[in-house]
């Protein structure tokens, strides 16, 4: 029966340290397993991610195409619909923010602007501040008695 201060490892699962450099006798003397000459058996030696020893590399061997635009803008985007159910859950009263949608988890990211789509429907007149808000979604916002501010 193992008790506390009897504990001990599994037969095999701990290793000795490979101590190398340590002479002729010790296995590991000489060259200390680093073999003879090259890149690898010097100090200070560290090879960069992606290196295939000389032959071209992954990265330049694949045909590069298209474009991606370093300053392209990622909307959070919410529907009309969704506005319409957080209501009914009364999770909404008079004023939607972008805060207030991170805080009830809608968007995903707290810095990116929220852009309002008009897929579905709405009965609750709401006052939206969004960054973006499409043509439907205002008509539908606005005829249900809400109003929009869009702010850049």
């Amino acid at each position: 029966m193992k008790h506390v201060g009897n504990l001990t490892y599994a037969p095999g699962s701990r290793h000795k340290k490979k101590r190398v450099g340590r002479g002729a006798g010790s296995g590991h003397g000489g060259t200390s397993t680093r073999g003879h000459k090259g890149h690898q058996s010097r100090s200070n030696y560290s090879q960069s991610p992606g290196f295939e020893g000389g032959q071209m590399p992954l990265t330049r061997r694949v045909p590069k195409f298209g474009f991606s635009n370093p300053d392209r803008i990622v909307y959070e985007v919410v529907n009309v619909a969704r506005l319409q159910e957080l209501a009914e859950a009364n999770k909404l009263s008079g004023s939607v923010t972008p805060e207030l949608l991170y805080t009830l988890g809608v968007t995903r990211k707290k810095s990116a602007p929220v852009k309002i789509l008009g897929n579905g429907d709405i009965s609750v007149a709401l006052s939206v501040t969004a960054a973006k808000v499409s043509a439907t979604a205002k008509q539908k916002i606005e005829s249900a008695g809400g109003s929009v501010t869009v702010n850049e």
